[in-house]
């Protein structure tokens, strides 16, 4: 499509004339001989650029500089003054004019200032479709679920988007912790600062400082030049700390001075700069045991969370999975360029029976392989590549099952139960060892030494 340009100039000669210096150049052009045509032309149209004469019947040209600005901000305007109207140009740049030219100009100018705005222009455009699209994906409604669960999860997050409130996510890896972070970031009023996650998980112990708060020039060995932080580049926008369980202590020392000062230093620095900055924080560990095993500090914690927002995982609310494989159907269909399949009811049935340990994105790769594999009209079990999970030997949460095993004369030792039975413990309390711990009615070091005694954990 070609770039159009609105050009606002009262003299039909001096417009002939533009029109014939840029004519080799593929543009539309549309035409107006005074500000309240120029007007309505804005009011009726997109353009890609303007050219405007100051000097105009009816209206000045700074009106249509005003007029032009205020419906488009990002839109590039060059306004054309007469030889020794300079001071009228200068007002023009600082009412936000992207270049100017004086009466009587070369085209070589003209030409230059043209395809420096037009260029201003496609990077703006392609910068707001961006946001468009990032806005629409993480909105609200492309979090799918209708189970009670995700419900309140959807209420909870809804209610606190709006506010400046610290946010602390909890969940299971592939719960989509950052996801519901971006939703609640694209649904503040913070949406059009930035939106910076860092893993704390990811980034070694020596570093994390410096990527968080930034360093001076020569603050250590190899910080040859000034470095801005996360947090810095944050302003206005969000930060979000995932893995925040993984924080160094000294780290978090110094992550609990900024949340309660609003401001920091950096790394070898002694200005102090204010953090205009929204907290989120998500984690798949328990904080709160963290905190008792002295691995994570208390008033961090509970400055962290003010507004918690647990996440379920996936096999506590399986009725959501027939609505999530038809979304990712769709993703997938949009990617591949082909009409989405239908799912057969054996596959959802398979897919529901599943344990699910990586949750959602789990689910969203068996969806995409399957997608690959599947050639006709339908998915089927078949192209899941995934069995019907055999039953283990002995479940010892199946009582009568382990009554049978005795009355029919079968070996069973005691430790071999033992060991069955803290295995399913750990498993169905999440590998959440005081949780397992509390099931069974043991201690915490006892059911830990008990998992290190069978092999269950490290």
């Amino acid at each position: 499509m070609r770039p159009k340009i609105l050009l606002v100039e009262n003299e039909a000669r001096m417009r002939a004339v533009i029109l014939m210096q840029l004519s080799d150049l593929d543009l539309e052009f549309h035409e107006a001989a005074d500000g309240p045509q120029a007007q309505e032309l804005l009011a009726q149209e997109e353009f890609d650029l303007v050219i405007t004469d100051l000097k105009l019947p009816r209206m000045h040209g700074m009106e249509v500089l005003r007029t032009a600005k205020e419906q488009n901000p990002d839109l590039p305007v060059i306004v054309i003054t007469a030889y020794g109207s300079i001071e009228n140009a200068v007002e023009a740049i600082r009412s936000g004019a992207f270049d100017y030219v004086t009466k009587p100009f070369k085209a070589e100018r003209l030409r230059s200032c043209l395809e420096k705005g037009l260029r201003i222009s496609s990077l703006s455009s392609q910068v707001r479709h961006l946001r468009r699209e990032i806005e629409s994906r993480y909105n609200f409604d492309n979090i799918k679920g209708t189970s009670p669960g995700i419900c309140q999860v959807l209420a909870l997050a809804g209610d606190v988007a709006a506010t400046d409130t610290t946010v602390l996510i909890t969940g299971e890896s592939g719960t989509g912790k950052e996801l519901l972070s971006r939703a609640i970031h694209f649904n503040s009023h913070r949406a059009a600062g930035p939106f910076l996650p860092i893993n704390c998980a990811a980034i070694p112990e020596g570093l994390l400082e410096s990527e968080l708060f930034g360093h001076e020039a020569e603050a250590f060995t190899g910080a040859r030049k000034r470095k801005r932080g996360k947090l810095e580049l944050a302003n206005g926008g969000t930060l979000f700390l995932d893995e925040i369980g993984d924080m160094d202590l000294s780290v978090q020392a110094k992550l609990l001075r900024v949340l309660e000062s609003q401001s920091f230093f950096r790394v070898g620095g002694t200005r102090k700069i204010r953090a205009d900055v929204r907290f989120i924080s998500a984690t798949n560990k328990d904080l709160a045991l963290l905190v008792q095993q002295g691995r994570f500090r208390e008033d961090l914690f509970y400055r962290l969370n003010v507004f918690p927002i647990p996440i379920p995982p996936l096999r506590t609310h399986t009725e959501d999975i027939p609505l999530l494989c038809h979304t990712f159907i769709r993703e997938f269909s949009c990617a591949l360029g082909r009409r989405p399949p239908a799912i057969s009811k054996p596959a959802l049935r398979l897919l529901k029976k599943q344990p699910w340990k990586g949750n959602v994105r789990e689910l969203r790769n068996v969806i995409e392989r399957a997608m690959i594999l599947c050639k006709g009209e339908e998915i089927t079990a078949s192209h899941l590549l995934l069995q019907e999970a055999p039953p283990p030997s002995l479940d010892p949460a199946d009582l009568d099952q382990v009554s049978r095993t005795l009355l029919a004369g079968g070996s069973l030792q005691l430790e071999e139960l033992e060991k069955l039975l803290i295995r399913r413990a750990f498993e169905v309390s999440g590998k959440n060892v005081s949780r397992a711990a509390r099931m069974l009615g043991l201690s915490r070091p006892t059911m830990r030494y008990r998992l290190e005694k069978f092999g269950l954990i490290e």
